[in-house]
């Protein structure tokens, strides 16, 4: 059944056809206009109540529809999260960065909900798995210790702005060791640093790195740093470039955003599927609230090297790719088909939610429906879909299931 589905104009979005959402959008139905000066951040597909998807033949909510067509979902997803879709898939479109967070572990999302509950809407996790879909950049888990350590004794500026005693055991540390312990104090010192504080220093650091030559500029994260403060000018945020990996991924790289872990967009196109769930606990690039003590309390200080936070997928057949995470609510597949060949897709115990990204042809359960970028289709649990490209053409698509 092919769905009509909820796009987010957040202020962080690209702007009319910048934004991948805007070209499927169109390629879907061309008769949508796309306002260049509206930014289109997130296609939501799903069942979330705060962008439902819609069945576009019967005109009813995907969410009413599943309650009462219960094989929809299927015995062994309905045994695990009962009679709903535990997963929310979007596209995301990103020119201006989303705010530095981190995600709590279900046992800690219930305890957040059940103390702060205006703060922490629902109980539930929120594990995010994002496939580039154009050239993507993101910051994600702490640098090696090495690389920390080098930017603190070449940052003068940022030196300064923390205690002399956690920089110096940071410094000392050797890189074999916890380094928990000695990123802890000085990532809380940052997040609790005084405001001019932060924003004297930035303004410093960027007069001073815009005299350099350009190597060490780009050594030292310039351009980026540059744009950060122009979006979040003063935003303690912004000193983030030097303590979280720096990831520029390229269409088909993934990372998988587990629990605890620090990360933000940065920027680029991006295929997204999460848990269902808005806990999200902040660090910075954001005018919103900031929980910096639950925030410093819960983060994994583990040092990754940026190989290590690539998520790859596994291939299933000669048509098909999985990326699967550990965790039972969602795993996205790629499906490429060519040349008028006839694939169908796996036969899984779990609704599907299939999103056609490139190409043309036909998607066929029992009804074909006519497939081009944009179309969105929910396929009932243990179904089959036929997709079929036309002549000298291609299909490409991204299928979320849930990881059952």
């Amino acid at each position: 059944m092919e769905l009509q589905c909820k796009v987010q104009h957040y202020e962080w979005g690209k702007l009319g056809y910048d934004s991948t959402i805007a070209k499927l959008l169109q390629c879907a139905d061309p008769s949508i206009s796309i306002d260049p000066a509206k930014p289109y951040a997130e296609l939501w597909m799903g069942t979330h109540p705060n962008g439902p998807s819609i069945i576009t033949e019967r005109n009813v909510l995907l969410s009413d529809y599943i309650k009462d067509n219960l094989d929809a979902i299927g015995p062994a997803v309905r045994k695990k999260f009962g009679v709903e879709v535990p997963f929310l898939f979007k596209v995301l479109s990103i020119r201006k960065a989303l705010s530095i967070q981190a995600h709590p572990e279900k046992e800690h999302a219930e305890e957040l909900h059940k103390n702060f509950p205006d703060l922490y809407k629902d109980a539930n996790h929120k594990p995010e798995l994002a496939i580039a879909l154009t050239p993507f950049e993101a910051l994600c888990g702490f640098r090696p210790l090495s690389e920390i350590k080098e930017f603190l004794k070449k940052l003068p500026e940022l030196n300064k702005m923390l205690p002399k005693e956690t920089v110096d055991a940071l410094l000392s540390h050797e890189e074999q060791g916890d380094s928990g312990k000695v990123l802890k104090p000085v990532f809380h010192a940052l997040m609790t640093c005084e405001k001019d504080v932060v924003a004297n220093g930035l303004l410093n650091t960027l007069k001073k790195l815009a005299k350099k030559d350009s190597s060490t500029q780009a050594a030292l994260h310039y351009q980026l740093l540059k744009k950060l403060h122009e979006d979040f000018p003063g935003d303690v945020g912004c000193w983030a470039v030097y303590f979280l990996n720096y990831m520029q991924l390229q269409p088909g790289q993934a990372i998988f955003l587990k629990p605890n872990l620090p990360h933000a967009y940065l920027s680029g196109d991006c295929i997204e599927c999460m848990a269902c769930s808005d806990n999200i606990v902040r660090a910075g690039l954001t005018p919103k609230y900031i929980d910096v003590p639950t925030l410093v309390e819960m983060l994994d200080y583990s040092s990754y090297a940026k190989a290590q936070l690539m998520f790859n997928p596994t291939l299933e057949d000669s048509h098909s790719c999985i990326w699967r995470p550990p965790v039972p609510d969602f795993a996205v597949i790629k499906i490429r088909v060519e040349n008028e060949e006839p694939y169908n897709t796996q036969i899984r115990p779990s609704p599907s939610l299939i999103l056609i990204t490139s190409g043309s042809g036909t998607a066929c359960d029992t009804e074909p429906i006519r497939a081009r970028p944009g179309v969105v289709i929910f396929l009932k649990a243990s179904r089959q879909l036929t997709l079929t490209p036309d002549a000298g053409d291609h299909l490409e698509a991204y299928q979320a299931i849930c990881n059952v």
